[in-house]
């Protein structure tokens, strides 16, 4: 169970599943490390709407054969900076060992692991 009094940037309520079940089951290891990234970059990360913890019945994850990161709360997608903070956004989640980086139009994956797919991983949406 997370302490979220020892998160410096962040609030529970930013990682809660949008279903609307009210679940938040988000690995320690991924909070602390987004904590230590939004530090690194001097200024706020934005959790995405739907993007922080997904249970299995979330419309983004029932279908799945297998749970996705966010149903394993191992992952977030970040709203997206422009120009030079995306770059070192991803240059930083990179160095901190982030091992599963996502880009969308509108956001960043970033998740510290994923039970079911290989990992180190990037992609494009």
């Amino acid at each position: 169970m997370l302490d979220w009094s020892k998160v410096k940037y962040f609030k529970e309520c930013e990682f809660v599943c949008s279903c609307g079940c009210g679940k938040v089951d988000v690995k320690p290891d991924l909070v602390f490390a987004l904590d230590e990234l939004r530090e690194r970059l001097g200024r706020p990360l934005s959790i995405t709407k739907g993007g922080g913890y997904r249970c299995r019945n979330h419309p983004d994850e029932r279908d799945k054969a297998l749970p996705g990161a966010h149903s394993q709360g191992m992952a977030v997608d970040i709203a997206n900076p422009t120009g030079e903070s995306r770059y070192r956004l991803k240059k930083l989640a990179y160095e901190m060992g982030f091992v599963g980086i996502g880009h969308g139009k509108t956001f960043t994956h970033l998740d510290v692991g994923h039970a079911n797919a290989s990992r180190p991983a990037d992609w494009s949406y």
